[in-house]
């Protein structure tokens, strides 16, 4: 499974941001996929799953602000991303689990700074 996450970039604090994931390969492996961000000095930490179920699980931090969808192809995951805040700054990856070995697949990670 191979994952190419994009959408990252510049935004102003109150801004929004969508970033977007495909996989590709062998996704029939896959039974849920999320987005984890990274920032500087901190460890990776979960910002939202999503099911092919279609349930969904978010940080605390990103509850109310961040939606996590599923394209038609199922392929694809999404996070539309509203009234960013400058602690939102971080590595964005894109994950994707893989349920027969129980294993993680993981994106190249996109940045998303939010700055006035």
């Amino acid at each position: 499974v191979q994952l190419q996450a994009s959408g990252g970039g510049l935004v102003q604090p109150g801004g929004s941001l969508r970033l977007s994931c495909v996989a590709s390969g062998s996704i029939f492996r896959i039974n849920a996929m999320g987005w984890y961000r990274q920032a500087p000095g901190k460890q990776r930490e979960l910002v939202a799953t999503v099911t092919t179920g279609g349930s969904t699980n978010y940080a605390d931090s990103v509850k109310g602000r961040f939606t996590i969808s599923r394209g038609n192809a199922k392929n694809t995951v999404y996070l539309q991303m509203n009234s960013l805040k400058p602690e939102d700054t971080a590595v964005y990856y894109c994950n994707a689990h893989d349920f027969i070995a129980n294993y993680d697949y993981w994106g190249q990670g996109t940045l998303v700074t939010v700055s006035s």
